[in-house]
């Protein structure tokens, strides 16, 4: 039997060379555009959590990690929880993301600012190119489960995003997701 386990209906990873991480909105200073709103959170509020099977070392060419992402429903003065977000640290390298359970939005960003959405829900599949920063925004009421395959040398950039941000944020806008440009609140 093989020592690793994923749940098809949940996304949960089991068994070895299994990683994790979750970020809460403590962890999450300057990600929302209203931080003041997010500092009145309970900062222990699970955002996202993270697993990947990494059955080689980082960096590695020729290699696939395989992961999954839970976001939680929530907002940030009507911004949608959602991952910090980043570019690979070899920016040619591209991802896939599915959805496995729940509704969301793939967030992505070129590298001249332009940022746009693609909804996301339970089987919709999402090819990630090269170049592209994405992050994921859960836009319903029940957690955000999905599943990404990335290339094991593709590493993670996620200082440009820290430092620039994306140009775009997705709203509530009267129920409605909306990508709003920074700076038109």
């Amino acid at each position: 039997m093989n020592g690793t386990m994923v749940d098809l209906l949940s996304g949960y990873l089991s068994g070895d060379n299994i990683s994790e991480s979750k970020r809460t909105l403590g962890d999450l200073k300057n990600v929302f555009q209203d931080e003041a709103a997010r500092a009145q959170m309970n900062p222990a509020t699970i955002v996202y959590e993270v697993q990947s099977h990494m059955a080689i070392k980082d960096g590695t060419p020729g290699g696939l990690f395989f992961g999954t992402s839970n976001v939680m429903p929530g907002q940030v003065g009507g911004e949608y929880f959602m991952t910090k977000g980043h570019y690979h640290a070899r920016r040619e390298c591209g991802e896939y993301y599915w959805c496995i359970q729940g509704t969301g939005a793939l967030i992505l960003m070129n590298e001249s600012g332009k940022c746009w959405f693609e909804p996301m829900q339970p089987g919709s599949l999402h090819y990630i190119p090269g170049y592209i920063a994405h992050r994921l925004a859960n836009t319903g009421d029940t957690p955000l489960r999905v599943g990404a395959c990335w290339p094991s040398d593709a590493g993670h950039d996620y200082a440009s995003i820290a430092e620039h941000g994306f140009t775009a944020r997705l709203m509530n806008v009267g129920g409605v997701p909306t990508l709003v440009q920074e700076g038109q609140a």
